[in-house]
C-alpha cells in the first residue's frame, strides 16, 4: 500500500470513547437466554448480567482482547496506516492489571494513548458472546464510565485535539462524557468557520440503545458531525425515534445527511452498513450504493467489531483524502479481515492496495 501520509502526520486522527476489556466466548443459546439476550445487540450491563462475566471465564474458552468501539475503530486505522503515532485515543481505565494490559496493546498497536486512570473503579470489560457467528456485547463501564472532562482540557491532551485534523467518537461516548464530546465538537466548527485549520469531526449511532435513550445528547452533538456512522437496525430506530415513519434504509441515510450543520465548511456525509447486503452513502442529497463481498459461511469466525473495523478502514483512507469509494472498499477490506478472526483483531500488516 502506497501512502500519502509522513511523519508530519503523526496524530492526524483522534479518538475518544470508553477503553474495555472484551471477554470473548463462543456460547450457546441457553446462555443468551439465561441472561436475557439478544444476538447481534450492544447493551450496558445490569445487575442480572454482572455473573456472567464470571461465568463465561469458567464454562467457555474465553479470550481477553484490548476494546471498546472508538478505541477498535482506531486501532484498526492505524493498522490499516501501519504510519506509527498516526493515531491517537483517550478514554479511562482502572489502576489494575487490565488498565496495564490494554496501556500494553495499545502501545504495541502504534496507537498513541492519553487514558485517565482512575483509582476508584476496575477497568471496563465488555462480555462478547457469539453464537453461530453473530455476537450479543454487554459492556460493563466501570472505569470507563468515570471519564473527567478535566483530562481533556489538561494541556498535553488538549493539545491531541489540537494537532488532529480529524476526530471520531462513537455515540457510546454520549453516556459517559457528551461534555467532552460538545467541547471538541465546537472546536471543530469555531476552526472551521475561523479557517485556521480544517478539522472534520465523525460519531457513530453506535447501537439502537444510544438513539432511544441519549436522543437529547445525540440530537445536541449531530449539527456538528460531519461523517455519521451506523448500520441498519442503528438507523432504523434513530428514524423511529425521531417520528419519520420511514423504513428505507436510504431514505433514512439521506435525512440524516441533510440534518442542519453548525458549520457549512464540511457538507454531512452518512454512511450505513448492512451487513453482507451494500453499504449506503448519503451524500449531496444523492444515495449511492457499494457491493460487500460476500464471505462464505465457513469462514465467518465473529461479526464482533466489524462495524469497528469498517469505521477504522473508512477512517485510514479519509484520513489521506482519498475519494468516498476508496474509503468504503478499505472499511468493507478491515471489516472482512476482522469478522473471519476472534475478536476485534488482525494479521501484522494488511494485503490492501
Amino acid at each position: 500500500m502506497q501512502l500519502s501520509l509522513s511523519m508530519a502526520s503523526e496524530g492526524i486522527l483522534l479518538g475518544m470513547g470508553n477503553p474495555l476489556l472484551d471477554i470473548s466466548a463462543v456460547v450457546d443459546e441457553e446462555f443468551l437466554q439465561k441472561y436475557d439476550l439478544k444476538p447481534n445487540n450492544a447493551i450496558l450491563a445490569e445487575d442480572k448480567h454482572l455473573p456472567m462475566y464470571d461465568e463465561m471465564s469458567s464454562k467457555y474458552n474465553v479470550e481477553y482482547i484490548a476494546g471498546g468501539a472508538t478505541q477498535n475503530s482506531i486501532r484498526v486505522a492505524q493498522w490499516m496506516l501501519q504510519v506509527p503515532g498516526a493515531t491517537s485515543y483517550m478514554g479511562s481505565i482502572g489502576k489494575d492489571k487490565y488498565g496495564e494490559e490494554m496501556k500494553k496493546n495499545s502501545k504495541l498497536a502504534g496507537v498513541n494513548v492519553h487514558y485517565y486512570v482512575d483509582e476508584t473503579a476496575p477497568t471496563g470489560t465488555c462480555a462478547v458472546c457469539v453464537v453461530g457467528g453473530e455476537r450479543s456485547l454487554i459492556a460493563n463501564l466501570s472505569a470507563a464510565n468515570c471519564y473527567k472532562f478535566e483530562h481533556l482540557k489538561k494541556p498535553e491532551n488538549w493539545a491531541l485535539v489540537e494537532k488532529a485534523k480529524y476526530i471520531y467518537i462513537a455515540g457510546f461516548f454520549l453516556t459517559v462524557s457528551p461534555d467532552s464530546i460538545q467541547l471538541v465538537a465546537e472546536h471543530a466548527a469555531a476552526n472551521n468557520k475561523n479557517s485556521r485549520y480544517l478539522q472534520v469531526f465523525s460519531m457513530n449511532l453506535s447501537a439502537p440503545f444510544i438513539c432511544e435513550f441519549f436522543k437529547d445528547a445525540q440530537d445536541k452533538a449531530l449539527p456538528y458531525v460531519d461523517y455519521v456512522f451506523g448500520n441498519e437496525t442503528e438507523a432504523r430506530t434513530f428514524s423511529k425515534v425521531h417520528g419519520w415513519e420511514i423504513d428505507d434504509v436510504e431514505q433514512i441515510a439521506l435525512k440524516i445527511s441533510q440534518w442542519p450543520k453548525a458549520s457549512g465548511t464540511h457538507k454531512r456525509i452518512t454512511v450505513i452498513t448492512q451487513g453482507a447486503d451494500p453499504v449506503v452513502v448519503a451524500e449531496d442529497g444523492k444515495v449511492k450504493k457499494f457491493p460487500v463481498d460476500k464471505l462464505p459461511k465457513e469462514k465467518l469466525v465473529d461479526t464482533n467489531g466489524a462495524g469497528d473495523a469498517f469505521v477504522g478502514g473508512f477512517l485510514s483512507q479519509l484520513v489521506q483524502e482519498k475519494a468516498i469509494e476508496d474509503c468504503v472498499k478499505a472499511g468493507n477490506y478491515a471489516a472482512n479481515v476482522v469478522i473471519q478472526r476472534s475478536g476485534c483483531t488482525y494479521p501484522e500488516k494488511p494485503d490492501f492496495n
